[in-house]
């Protein structure tokens, strides 16, 4: 979906996947401060309990966001400032892509 984060663990498989969808989405490496902003801004709770970042991030390594009570994906808003769609290439649009750590940039443009 347009605007929409999904968290996955690197595994080959995983990366097999980014490989094919690359040319339509874009993705990176999140360090731990924009994961936790993510899961306490966006993070919709399954139980309708309170949410507590810090505790789900060290859990996130063993168990999925699904058996933490958490949706599996996050409802982003637009980036604030755009986003830079006219690159000197016309065949990529946007951010398209692997954006390694500027992914951390974009996230927080959209929370």
């Amino acid at each position: 979906r347009k605007y929409s984060a999904v968290l996955l663990k690197p595994s080959n498989e995983n990366l097999k996947l980014l490989k094919k969808v690359r040319d339509f989405v874009a993705f990176g490496d999140v360090d731990n401060e924009t994961l936790k902003l993510l899961i306490e801004k966006r993070a919709v709770p399954i139980s309708g309990k309170r949410i507590d970042s810090t505790k789900i991030i060290d859990q996130l390594e063993n168990k999925d966001l699904l058996s933490l009570g958490i949706k599996p994906f996050f409802r982003l808003h637009p980036p604030r400032g755009g986003i830079e769609s006219k690159v000197h290439f016309p065949i990529r649009k946007g951010v398209l892509g692997d954006n390694k750590n500027k992914i951390n940039e974009l996230v927080r443009r959209m929370l």
